[in-house]
């Protein structure tokens, strides 16, 4: 991610973070009281602010709908025009073709069944079945507007009212004659469930239910500190805070409460930045620094939104540890303790019980930066996060235990959350890889990775260079101690000086720590000698780039010898021809000049080392002196100029080759030889 290419301050950054996390604020009025049944009240004299309804609760109010619905009778409405319609048919088709076959009084007997059944009503076979299944014993029948109870066992279906009339024939008829008249023609369904009249009464009925059970008077005593909150006093409690949070005060609510939140948002958000201002300029510098940093702060705060608003997961599962790991990872303990901490707070305002939270989240944050001052190994990680699991559990049983002194009372599924936690921390070893190659950012674990001597680079320098590759393995010894003593980054320090002489690798023979008996520089003039062992320096940056190193990694590639000359040649071409003007670019490397510690450090130990294995004997006065003038030297040549380091620095870095020198070349005891008897 190549943000330090777009031209934005980075305090933009920080205000555009500000509005999406205040934008993102959940709008509800939120309840300032937390309380418990059967907990004691944790806060001063509350009395009723104003006039309010004590709630039932969604328990009991049911229970009462539940019991108004069993009286509810649904609401069947009858189609008068079918029974006329249908008597009309039968007197039509008797007048034409069923007087043939019977006399009138067959006619007239089925006239009067066909009343006395579309009166009693016929029903679908389906909806009998559903008023017997729900056991309904009684209905209400509607004839036009007026409705009476009617019973469910007057009802027929089509097949019992053709059975009813057969069955009653009169002896005076012959029923084999009544059935060649085709009653099932006259015989169809006249009374159907009325959806919207049977809806608009339960709903009458379930609103006729009452939802409050009381008043409290504006003034009235609901509880004071120390108390404990029996049901009645919670069912009051959880009333006033109902009222407190359904209240709406339109658009000016609405716009005050988001200028409070913005308020309060900037205002932790200005800390931040003025921390970072004020001790951490060089952060502020670096606009993708910035916005890494701010993500830190927004990611964290958005999910809680999220939790909060929609209530998804429980806000414990969110591992907020992750914060001050990879920021520490990245940067230094006191700006991941600083960042966790500014995430944590504003992400308080919109949790649960904001005072457990910030303890929790705190402690764990501070845990995290005492137990990781490197993320270097997974077993780092996993310490840390079994901490901060144990910093959770331990915590979190603590107030539980000051609060209510009951271990009855502690929620112990909350040790499942942080259980969870735990395993979402794990995944940060993953999301430092991420943040890497998105950010751009190099982490010890990467550097750790690359200086493991079996890796691609490194195997093929110790198999082409091994005289090379020797040279570097003391350089990385040598600088890394110095590194420690002067509070530099050691391990960048030990890797970069693995691959400092990599370029080496193209022209291996050229370079004396890696000849035998023929120097190919006897064939070549001072010129083209320069230039092959200024080449090292170019071909390495080649090598890098194209295995992908880190632009930290390559910076030393670049720095190690700066912009200073090959003074072998040099010197010697100067001596040789003393009266001919010396081209001084073709005896300088390409630099640049060391611009860190780092890389400063790595320069002096490389020269140093060299330098070191000239000398024909390795006294203690004959390493200082060689220490010292190499050093010297290239303060005097200005090649340290760029290097942020002190006088106490350059001693100090001294010291330590001077100790590590004399320990490398230190004279060994001669092993006497067994005397034969």
């Amino acid at each position: 991610m190549n943000i330090k290419n777009y031209n934005v301050h980075p305090s933009i950054f920080f205000i555009i973070a500000a509005l999406l996390m205040a934008y993102f604020f959940p709008r509800d009025a939120k309840f300032k009281y937390q309380f418990y049944e059967g907990k004691p009240w944790r806060y001063g004299l509350l009395t009723a602010p104003t006039n309010f309804p004590i709630y039932k609760t969604d328990a009991q109010v049911k229970e009462e709908q539940d019991s108004v619905l069993k009286k509810f009778q649904p609401y069947y409405r009858v189609n008068q025009e079918i029974e006329s319609n249908q008597i009309d048919k039968l007197r039509t088709d008797y007048n034409n073709r069923l007087n043939q076959r019977v006399t009138s009084a067959y006619m007239q007997y089925i006239e009067k069944m066909l009343q006395q059944l579309y009166s009693n009503g016929i029903i679908s076979p389906e909806e009998m079945e559903k008023l017997h299944a729900q056991g309904y014993s009684q209905i209400n029948l509607l004839r036009n507007t007026v409705s009476s109870p009617h019973y469910v066992s007057d009802f027929f279906t089509v097949k019992s009212a053709y059975e009813f009339i057969i069955n009653n024939c009169p002896s005076s008829l012959n029923r084999s004659l009544l059935q060649a008249c085709d009653i099932n023609n006259y015989l169809i369904e006249n009374v159907s469930y009325d959806t919207e009249m049977s809806d608009r009464v339960k709903q009458e009925l379930l609103q006729s239910v009452p939802i409050s059970s009381g008043v409290v008077q504006a003034g009235e005593r609901i509880v004071d500190r120390g108390e404990i909150i029996d049901s009645q006093t919670y069912n009051v409690l959880r009333s006033l805070k109902k009222v407190y949070e359904s209240k709406s005060g339109g658009n000016q609510r609405h716009h005050l409460m988001l200028a409070g939140q913005i308020i309060l948002v900037f205002g932790i958000i200005f800390c931040y930045w003025l921390y970072l201002w004020s001790f951490r300029i060089k952060f502020m510098h670096n606009r993708r620094n910035a916005f890494f940093l701010i993500c830190c702060i927004f990611v964290p705060v958005f999910l809680t939104e999220i939790c909060v608003t929609y209530s998804i997961f429980n806000i414990y599962i969110i591992p907020y540890a992750i914060v001050p790991i990879v920021v520490r990872t990245f940067f230094d303990s006191r700006t991941a303790l600083f960042t966790h901490l500014i995430a944590v707070l504003i992400s308080s305002i919109m949790a649960p019980f904001p005072h457990e939270f910030l303890i929790l989240q705190i402690i764990a944050g501070m845990v995290v930066t005492f137990s990781l001052r490197e993320l270097s190994e997974r077993s780092q990680l996993m310490r840390c996060s079994f901490f901060v699991f144990l910093s959770y559990s331990l915590s979190y049983l603590g107030l539980g235990l000051y609060q209510d002194a009951d271990l009855n009372k502690i929620h112990w599924v909350m040790m499942l959350y942080f259980g969870i936690n735990l395993i979402l921390l794990m995944f940060t070893y993953v999301l430092v890889y991420m943040l890497e190659k998105t950010f751009g950012y190099l982490s010890t674990i990467t550097l750790v990775e690359l200086s493991n001597i079996n890796s691609g680079i490194l195997k093929k320098l110790s198999e082409t260079c091994p005289g090379t590759f020797q040279h570097s393995l003391q350089v990385s010894i040598i600088a890394s101690e110095a590194a420690a003593k002067i509070g530099a980054n050691a391990q960048l320090v030990r890797t970069g000086a693995m691959y400092h002489d990599i370029g080496k690798m193209c022209n291996p023979i050229f370079f004396t720590e890696n000849q035998n008996q023929q120097n190919p520089h006897d064939g070549l003039s001072f010129e083209e000698s320069a230039q092959m062992v200024i080449s090292h320096v170019t071909e390495g940056v080649k090598i890098a780039e194209k295995a992908s190193l880190p632009k930290e990694i390559i910076d030393f590639i670049r720095t190690h010898h700066g912009r200073g000359k090959v003074k072998y040649f040099y010197n010697s071409f100067k001596n040789k021809y003393p009266d001919r003007e010396v081209k001084d670019e073709l005896f300088t490397y390409p630099g640049p000049n060391p611009f860190s510690k780092e890389t400063a450090i790595v320069m002096m130990a490389d020269s140093v080392e060299a330098a070191s294995r000239s000398l024909k004997e390795h006294t203690v006065e004959g390493i200082q002196q060689l220490v010292n003038k190499i050093i010297e030297t290239q303060i005097a040549d200005g090649l340290l100029k760029n290097a942020p380091l002190t006088f106490r620095d350059v001693e100090s870095v001294k010291q330590v080759f001077i100790e590590k020198l004399k320990i490398m070349y230190h004279t060994r005891i001669s092993y006497p030889d067994l005397k034969k008897k």
